[in-house]
């Protein structure tokens, strides 16, 4: 595929998400055909949502610079509120696969979101 300005543009979200480009030819019905100025010029396989979880795990460690399993308690506990408002926690299995990742139990994980949950109950009672 030549590097069309369309694909210059959209490469770096398309990593991001974990996606991949095709040719607007190799697309299938669930692919995104993007088009510029009525041509098509890339598509767009999106991942399925299990295999996106994996990409912003490994995101995420490449952001800390090491495994997530060796993060201090607190990182960690960020790093669940980040992924919880990625929705990592919609995808079948998201709380086990995350537990994997930090090397925390799902019970770890579970205590993460409720003390989340807690904290803005708290946050949403003092500004009223």
């Amino acid at each position: 595929m030549t590097e069309h300005p369309l694909v210059a543009a959209v490469k770096p979200l398309v990593d991001a998400m974990g996606a991949e480009l095709l040719g607007p030819a190799q697309a299938e019905a669930d692919d995104v055909v993007l088009s510029w100025e009525g041509e098509d010029v890339l598509a767009v396989r999106l991942p399925q949502l299990s295999d996106s979880l994996d990409h912003i795990l490994a995101a995420m460690e490449r952001r800390h610079g090491m495994p997530l399993a060796e993060l201090d308690r607190k990182a960690k506990q960020e790093a669940v509120r980040h992924l919880e408002a990625r929705g990592a926690f919609s995808v079948r299995h998201g709380v086990e696969t995350v537990a994997g990742a930090l090397g925390v139990s799902r019970f770890t994980v579970y205590n993460y979101l409720n003390r989340e949950t807690a904290l803005s109950r708290e946050k949403a009672a003092e500004s009223s």
